[in-house]
């Protein structure tokens, strides 16, 4: 069974609206910011690397970890009813994601995950 990503967010406006209003929790390597969406039954992600973090290939990794981590961990949450939805989770890159076990970067994304379904759920 191919596991497809989740919806992404498709507009600058929805980064900027997750910064300035969204719930923001540092993990080990990146930054989660969860708002509230306009729909109670979605789940959107975000993924944004800035120079910060290396050159365009390094960007690239990074989003793509992050993308496949999320990716993998949400069709499970899908199949079990624990997924999040009502929110927009964006994901900001820090310098070491690109290059972390891929273990350790699931289980930041994991209690990323964890943080926006109770956040959902409490609307």
């Amino acid at each position: 069974m191919k596991r497809s990503p989740p919806p992404s967010l498709p507009k600058r406006a929805d980064f900027l609206r997750a910064a300035a209003h969204g719930r923001k929790r540092a993990h080990l390597g990146f930054l989660a910011q969860i708002v509230t969406s306009g729909s109670t039954n979605t789940f959107r992600l975000g993924l944004t690397a800035s120079r910060k973090v290396g050159n365009a290939v390094v960007r690239n990794r990074a989003r793509r970890r992050l993308r496949e981590a999320v990716r993998t961990l949400v069709a499970d949450r899908l199949a079990s009813g624990t997924a999040p939805t009502g929110v927009d989770l964006v994901l900001i890159a820090r310098r070491n994601t690109a290059f972390m076990k891929f273990e350790s970067l699931q289980a930041g994304i994991s209690a990323a995950l964890d943080e926006a379904a109770a956040f959902g759920n409490r609307l």
